[in-house]
């Protein structure tokens, strides 16, 4: 199973050492481009959350998570940044 795993800001590290422990493969979102890669599920981490959302704006990504949220069924995990999924 490959995971990926929102890399901008927050604690990523901690997740994908724990996801890579459970047998996942990992990969870091940090471009627009990593979101047309393949995978099976996303990691959200924590994180401040102000800072992750204007930070996916700058980088071109906020709309394409936000599209995978709401349009997909692509599993999701998640903490605090979801308030800005939900709620923008």
């Amino acid at each position: 199973m490959k995971i990926a795993v929102l890399a901008v800001q927050g604690a990523f590290i901690e997740h994908e050492k724990k996801l890579e422990k459970l047998g996942a493969q990992c990969i870091e979102l940090r471009k627009k481009e990593n979101l047309e890669e393949d995978f099976d599920g996303l990691v959200l981490p924590g994180g401040e959350s102000t800072v992750q959302g204007k930070l996916l704006k700058e980088l071109g990504m906020f709309d394409a998570l936000k599209e995978s949220f709401w349009q997909k069924t692509l599993p999701m995990m998640t903490t605090v940044i979801l308030l800005h999924f939900l709620f923008p």
